[in-house]
């Protein structure tokens, strides 16, 4: 049996429509991870496998347990991690750690090593009140709560939003750890380059889902040549590539273009390239670079959400 198995969740918000027949599984001790853009419903979907919301329709069973009717239980096997810091602001460390640990009828000391590679590296910091910690900081205390009553299934909505990149990354190294112990995690997120770090990711936008595989499966069924084109004047340069005749799409990724060119021209890959970057030079760019590249997910869900308006 899966550790959560989802079928057909609805949820609206008045005439907001959340979540549009959601189905998935999450088997026993991967990462899985929902990746999408804020008010994709990803946060809906989280808080009705954790029994703090109801769907509207569709079923929903986590550690073998039914949503609705097993709610109290399912509370007792999941650790939730809410993307906004939720915990006492005003209680220290490690007064809010015990805390939760009451809650659930434990202690820290029967858990800690669960948590201790996440506890101790604030445990420095035990006595500082939670609210006067930095948003890395803030993190690990909340995991570390989540964690204490040793979870069959975590639940992680945007762990690593507004956290800084050394951070992000210790993160990531702690859940593979969190995983090597048996837990099963589910993660959510805004940010594409962190999808390559699950095992299996779901790519939701508008409350529905586009994919769900493995990273490498998902990128290894976009089939167009992709380049990436920089120069001088980004904004500029935009505008002007997807003025070009054969270009399909062309988007912002960070510091370049991604370009992908009709379908028949891929044969013609380095002809078009060559055009394009003559083209380019006419309408008065310089220092254009243009290069074939491999896709990312980022590029795969850009693709998809057009197949999915079409």
């Amino acid at each position: 049996m899966p550790a959560v198995d989802v079928k057909g969740l609805k949820k609206n918000y008045g005439k907001v429509i959340a979540l549009r027949g959601i189905s998935f599984s999450a088997e026993k001790g991967e990462i899985f991870g929902i990746i999408g853009p804020d008010g994709s419903g990803k946060t809906t979907l989280f808080r009705i496998l954790t029994t703090l919301l109801v769907a509207d329709e569709g079923t929903a069973v986590v550690d073998g347990f039914d949503v609705v009717k097993d709610y109290k239980e399912i509370r007792k096997r999941v650790g939730y991690m809410p993307g906004r810091f939720s915990l006492y602001q005003d209680l220290t460390v490690e007064e809010n750690l015990q805390f939760f640990a009451s809650v659930f009828h434990t202690t820290i000391e029967e858990n800690y090593d669960l948590v201790k590679d996440i506890y101790s590296q604030i445990e420095p910091f035990k006595t500082r009140r939670a609210g006067k910690l930095s948003g890395g900081m803030k993190q690990k205390l909340a995991l570390s709560c989540a964690l204490i009553h040793k979870p069959a299934i975590l639940f992680l909505d945007e762990p690593t939003t507004g956290v800084d990149p050394v951070s992000r990354k210790e993160l990531w190294e702690m859940l593979k750890r969190l995983k090597n112990q048996g837990i099963t995690i589910l993660v959510s997120t805004p940010y594409m380059d962190e999808a390559a770090l699950c095992d299996r990711i779901a790519l939701i936008k508008d409350g529905r889902f586009l994919s769900i595989d493995t990273p490498a499966n998902i990128t290894a069924q976009f089939n167009q040549k992709i380049f990436a084109v920089r120069g001088l004047e980004m904004s500029r340069l935009l505008s002007d590539i997807r003025a070009f005749p054969a270009v399909k799409t062309c988007y912002a990724f960070g510091d370049s273009h991604h370009v992908t060119v009709e379908t028949g021209q891929n044969e013609l890959q380095e002809s078009v390239q060559h055009a394009l970057y003559l083209y380019l030079l006419f309408k008065g760019h310089t220092n254009v670079e243009i290069e074939k590249i491999n896709p990312g997910i980022e590029d795969c869900f850009m693709e998809l959400t057009k197949a999915d308006v079409v």
